[in-house]
């Protein structure tokens, strides 16, 4: 029997910070059934099945950056059709919160392409974490690389969580990656957790990566010794102009097995669908609410790329039985 090696279900079993590489692979290895099987009931212990937590995103600050992600067309260094702009003013971040508060979102993200904000980028950014809590929205930044000072600028604005995804393994980063480290990144988010903000961090799945590399990269996330609060699984958007443009496409049952043992090793993280759902089907987006998913990104503009339009969502989610989840402040 394929299952006998499979860990009985229970609370205490699953909430872990010490997992084995061997462990994590064999998850992945697992008959998708059985794999499936195990997400769920994980799931169900520690979350209502038919909830999904709606966060909207909003880039308020585009284009120009210098490092070199290879999956990013907000990369200074790549030709792509991307305009750099200047940081959104007040009233153009809340004319955004409030029609995404309006659409059933509870929290409001807000990007900005920067390798590290200075402290004066900071000045323009609090402003509108500030007017966003106040719409009575959970908040949320990425801004790239924070000191521990600035991090615990963006606590005392009042900020909820703050997003620096790891992107992949430890060992393929430096294939998509070269100008900061993977150290880099770990700094920040001792840096945000040190403030205690809670921490946003996740990947992104077809990079051109192994299945050990995804296996790395949630036992990374799974291992830290406190869980991130909110963990996305980002699906590559192939981007004309970027290096990965032409990255083969990742087999849908991949990307379920991914979102499956995400959920298996963070028991009480909320695991985000985030980047490529354009792409996806409704049976796709299905299974992966079932493999342990039950957050979304809402709206129909990501950060550079498109998102699924509203109504095609709201329509999914009365067609499967799932409401938005209650907002819920930190």
């Amino acid at each position: 029997m394929h299952a006998t090696n499979v860990h009985p279900i229970d609370t205490a079993a699953t909430m872990r910070h010490d997992w084995r590489a061997s462990e994590v692979e064999a998850l992945f290895a697992l008959p998708f059934n059985d794999l499936l099987f195990r997400a769920h009931c994980v799931h169900r212990e520690h979350f209502d099945p038919n909830a999904v937590q709606l966060s909207t995103l909003l880039n308020i600050k585009t284009g120009g950056c210098p490092e070199d992600c290879a999956y990013c067309p907000q990369s200074a260094r790549f030709d792509t059709d991307v305009e750099a702009s200047a940081v959104l003013d007040v009233d153009a971040v809340l004319q955004s919160a409030r029609a995404a508060k309006a659409a059933g979102a509870t929290r409001f993200c807000m990007g900005a392409a920067w390798r590290s904000p200075k402290d004066r980028d900071l000045d323009k950014v609090v402003p509108l974490i500030e007017a966003v809590r106040d719409l009575g929205m959970e908040s949320c930044v990425t801004l790239g690389m924070l000191n521990a000072a600035q991090a615990q600028r963006l606590k005392d604005a009042g900020l909820d969580y703050y997003n620096h995804n790891l992107d992949t393994s430890p060992d393929f980063y430096g294939d998509i990656i070269s100008t900061r480290t993977y150290q880099d990144r770990l700094d920040t988010l001792q840096n945000v957790r040190d403030a205690d903000i809670n921490v946003c961090c996740g990947g992104i799945v077809g990079l051109g990566e192994s299945v050990r590399d995804r296996s790395e990269l949630l036992r990374t996330l799974a291992t830290m010794p406190t869980h991130p609060e909110s963990v996305p699984i980002n699906l590559l958007v192939r981007v004309e102009g970027t290096p990965l443009a032409d990255t083969a496409p990742v087999h849908p049952i991949d990307f379920v097995r991914t979102i499956a043992v995400a959920r298996i090793l963070m028991p009480a993280s909320h695991v985000r669908l985030s980047a490529g759902r354009t792409g996806m089907t409704d049976e796709l987006q299905a299974l992966c609410f079932f493999a342990g998913a039950n957050s979304i990104f809402y709206g129909e503009q990501l950060l550079t790329t498109a998102n699924p339009e509203v109504l095609a969502d709201q329509a999914l989610f009365e067609r499967l039985g799932i409401s938005a989840a209650p907002a819920h402040h930190a």
